[in-house]
């Protein structure tokens, strides 16, 4: 039985998709559809988020990497292109300084190597404390709405909060503290992998230097940035989010 339940489609290549913060394998609706033509599409929920709220959350990104790498495991997956999300592209960026050989390509989604993400929309700690008083319904509203240029007007806000209310709290509160206390600048330079980096230019969870910062340090990097979008661009410009990896993949 595997360790997180997943979503799976299609059959070659194995392409790993890693949720962020009051994500879930459900965001990636139109990449399944997409990419299972050519690849065997995993997307797994992590603890405490998705159809995993029922498991305890961690409160490391280390742990995070270790349960979907349990999964992958379980699954007998030896090699795989991993695309991450937000807080699961720090989780795809530790499985790959962890796993190097086993990652194929890498492609770092609205994310940075720097937890705590400087000029965020809101500290860290705000987060902690309104989700501690409002809850995580409350939560995924307000955050969610910061992820899209047309906040809740979007077309995609709804599938949004419909994913994000489905976390737990003490995953959601665990998740905070993991990004808050995790670092993987060091090991930028060591990433061997052909590595994407995308970003809406209007991303207010993860800021520019960030994104710099992964683009000047990874050996083996490109860069797509898409003007018009914010933090969730594969709900705001699906088609053309899966034409940048495509491209990338071939």
């Amino acid at each position: 039985m595997a360790s997180l339940p997943y979503q799976r489609a299609g059959s070659g290549p194995v392409l790993v998709l890693v949720h962020g913060y009051l994500g879930g394998s459900a965001q990636w609706r139109r990449e399944i559809a997409h990419f299972s033509g050519q690849f065997d599409v995993i997307a797994p929920d992590l603890p405490g988020f998705g159809a995993a709220a029922d498991l305890p959350g961690c409160d490391t990104i280390a742990g995070m990497a270790g349960a979907v790498c349990g999964l992958l495991d379980d699954l007998g997956v030896k090699e795989f292109v991993l695309l991450g999300h937000s807080m699961g592209g720090m989780i795809a960026q530790q499985i790959a300084a962890d796993r190097p050989d086993a990652v194929l390509k890498l492609v770092l989604y609205g994310t940075g190597p720097l937890g705590l993400m400087p000029d965020r929309f809101e500290p860290i700690e705000v987060s902690r404390e309104r989700l501690r008083d409002d809850g995580v319904t409350t939560t995924i509203k307000r955050i969610g709405a910061t992820w899209l240029k047309a906040g809740s007007d979007a077309a995609g806000f709804p599938l949004l909060v419909e994913i994000g209310a489905r976390a737990s709290e003490q995953a959601a509160m665990s998740a905070l503290e993991a990004m808050a206390n995790w670092d993987g600048r060091a090991a930028l330079s060591g990433l061997p992998m052909p590595t994407l980096v995308i970003w809406g230019d209007s991303d207010k969870s993860y800021r520019w230097p960030q994104v710099q910062s992964l683009w000047t340090s990874i050996p083996d990097v490109q860069l797509s940035v898409v003007p018009g979008t914010a933090h969730a661009l594969h709900l705001e410009k699906p088609d053309l989010f899966n034409s940048l990896i495509q491209d990338f993949l071939g």
